[in-house]
């Protein structure tokens, strides 16, 4: 396997394991089965956007998943919307 390769599979790794140990349960239970179906599967841009959005706070996350709160620009990625109809059940 190449160094690239390695790094982007430790990334995705790390990105279900934060997926699963938020603050809350409720953002848990939204990001942790979304980042089990998705994360191998991710681009390197939605990887980027899927890290960002783990730096935000659950509540923010919560909001713009759930609609809630308006999703900022910065979040408003089908990404997001991938989250948002998988945790309404409606995945594609």
């Amino acid at each position: 396997m190449s160094d690239d390769h390695d790094r982007l599979e430790a990334r995705r790794r790390r990105a279900r394991f934060r997926s699963w140990h938020r603050g809350t349960r409720e953002a848990d239970l939204i990001l942790g089965p979304f980042a089990d179906e998705a994360a191998a599967g991710l681009t390197v841009p939605e990887l980027d956007q899927y890290e960002a959005l783990l730096e935000e706070a659950d509540a923010d996350v919560l909001g713009w998943v759930t609609g809630g709160t308006s999703v900022p620009a910065a979040f408003d990625t089908p990404l997001l919307r991938r989250i948002a109809a998988r945790s309404r059940g409606n995945a594609d």
